[in-house]
């Protein structure tokens, strides 16, 4: 095949993780030309004329999309695969659609009410209706991933959501909304298309080592993420083995991520990132339709457990949306 690895025009001196999209590029350019195909890479644009003329130049049968952000914004990452539909160029993963009803995380947590599928509570400004003066919530970005702006501070009582909200938003910009914090541990699930229907990955958890502080709360944030010489990345570590260690618990990580899979008619692959309280129960934080896919990432550490390379899983992947 010859493929075209759409990527994020990202800035030298952007912050890790809008850099990290540059290091999937490569990696997925050379894991399909491992396998014998052609894989070329250019950084995507919002205009029709300037993708015209890639597609023309590049002549791919497939573009792998891993345009994560534009204008350095998540929120306009439906952007590419919608320029790409125009056009009628298969590409890998989530569409528009996908990627609106998912970056958008408050209007993705009422499909999961709405659908019978359990996500914390909720409440968004102005109004900020239901909020609990005295109960722990996390104030996240509406509208972007990768954990920005998550940090030991993010987790505030009801009574200053407002306050953390104002502070997040003059320094990132951008809309912000309050979750009920779950203080429990964190799976990120992977799931990809399959011939059946969602083939859902080994189970990963992130767990948090022994000598995490007392009252620091048990985030994956921006610094567990991206910022390698902190406590928060080397005191997080990727863990498998929930299927043999807690069967319950798996069968239900697994039903309840194929139905979040349907509801949102995902197709391609995705990640579903998951609280479990103290009860057991748990409860679905958010969708990632195209997680990232570096070779370091949690979707390809998942592949590896479930005996699939790397290079392998990147042409599965491209495989799979030559047939939608």
């Amino acid at each position: 095949m010859r493929v075209l690895v759409l990527h994020s025009d990202v800035a030298p001196d952007a912050p890790p993780d809008e850099l990290d999209t540059l290091d999937s590029a490569e990696a997925v350019a050379k894991a399909l030309q491992s396998r014998g195909h052609r894989a070329t890479k250019a950084a995507f644009a919002p205009d029709m004329g300037f993708l015209k003329g890639l597609i023309e130049t590049h002549r791919p049968d497939v573009v792998f999309n891993v345009v994560e952000s534009v204008f350095g914004a998540g929120i306009y990452s439906s952007l590419a695969p919608a320029m790409l539909d125009r056009l009628n160029i298969p590409y890998t993963g989530a569409t528009a659609a996908h990627f609106a009803a998912t970056t958008d995380k408050p209007f993705g947590k009422n499909v999961l009410r709405v659908g019978g599928v359990e996500t914390p509570a909720w409440s968004t400004g102005p109004e900020w209706e239901g909020l609990d003066p005295e109960a722990p919530y996390i104030v996240k970005a509406a509208d972007e991933d990768s954990s920005v702006g998550i940090d030991d501070l993010s987790v505030v009582p009801g009574r200053s959501v407002r306050a953390r909200t104002e502070l997040c938003r003059q320094k990132f910009g951008g809309r912000w909304f309050a979750e009920a914090y779950v203080d429990g541990r964190e799976f990120n699930i992977a799931v990809m298309a399959g011939p059946e229907g969602p083939f859902v990955f080994p189970l990963a958890e992130m767990r948090f080592n022994d000598g995490w502080p007392a009252g620091k709360p048990k985030l994956v944030s921006f610094a567990a993420k991206w910022e390698e010489d902190t406590f928060d990345y080397n005191g997080s570590q990727r863990r498998f083995g929930c299927e043999s260690d807690e069967p319950e618990l798996a069968r239900q990580l697994v039903e309840i991520t194929k139905k979040v899979w349907h509801l949102f008619s995902l197709r391609g692959y995705a990640r579903v990132d998951f609280r479990v309280d103290a009860d057991g129960k748990p409860w679905v934080l958010e969708i990632n339709p195209n997680c990232c896919i570096s070779t370091d990432a949690g979707f390809a550490a998942a592949g590896e457990q479930a005996g699939i390379p790397y290079d392998e899983l990147i042409e599965r992947v491209t495989l799979a949306a030559l047939k939608v």
